[in-house]
């Protein structure tokens, strides 16, 4: 019996660079490309994801600095109990009504989540921006995962780019391929099937 074979033993069996007479111009070429593409994407990959975590770090430290010029903490006073909202298929935080103060002095009255066991007079530290619209500021905690993302982010594009040059270059040696063979099959072809 024959052992039996896997896609990538035949994989790296086909990218094997040896002087084997039927390996064909284009399979090296495609082996270069290959050996190419997968040295990139394996010397880019931390540089992005690094550059990338870098930048959202920074970015976020922007953001939380604008935020400590322009958002102001409050207290909001509930005008009743917290409702559960069930939103099939999403369930929201129990909300309720509030009033606050806004810093220009108006009184602002909206919808805000409160914790379900809250009750009407309950207070909730909330942020505002200078108008006294409800904000979600950037905490801290939030940070590192933006990081995280960022550098997952780039190393995924990275990889979808050098899949598709990799794809590319391999269409591209097919068609040249399938000439050579169409080109070799009018030369040998009639030696084959002439009749004498």
């Amino acid at each position: 019996m024959r052992p039996k074979t896997t896609w990538l033993g035949r994989f790296l069996r086909g990218r094997h660079p040896d002087r084997n007479p039927l390996r064909r111009s284009t399979d090296r070429i495609e082996t270069v490309i290959l050996a190419l593409l997968f040295a990139v994407f394996c010397a880019g990959a931390p540089f992005l994801a690094t550059a990338a975590a870098d930048a959202a770090h920074t970015g976020s430290m922007r953001e939380m600095s604008a935020q400590l010029a322009t958002y102001h903490k409050t207290i909001a006073v509930l005008l009743d109990a917290p409702d559960d909202v069930d939103a099939y298929p999403v369930s929201i935080a129990p909300q309720a009504e509030a009033r606050w103060t806004a810093p220009d002095g108006r009184t602002v009255t909206s919808l805000i989540a409160a914790p379900a066991a809250d009750s009407a007079g309950s207070e909730v530290r909330i942020w505002t921006d200078q108008s006294g619209n409800l904000v979600s500021p950037l905490f801290p905690a939030a940070v590192a995962p933006r990081e995280t993302a960022a550098g997952i982010g780039a190393v995924t594009g990275l990889g979808g780019a050098v899949l598709l040059i990799g794809i590319a270059g391999r269409f591209l040696l097919n068609r040249r391929r399938m000439t050579a063979w169409e080109t070799g099959w009018l030369a040998i072809g009639p030696r084959w099937t002439s009749r004498h």
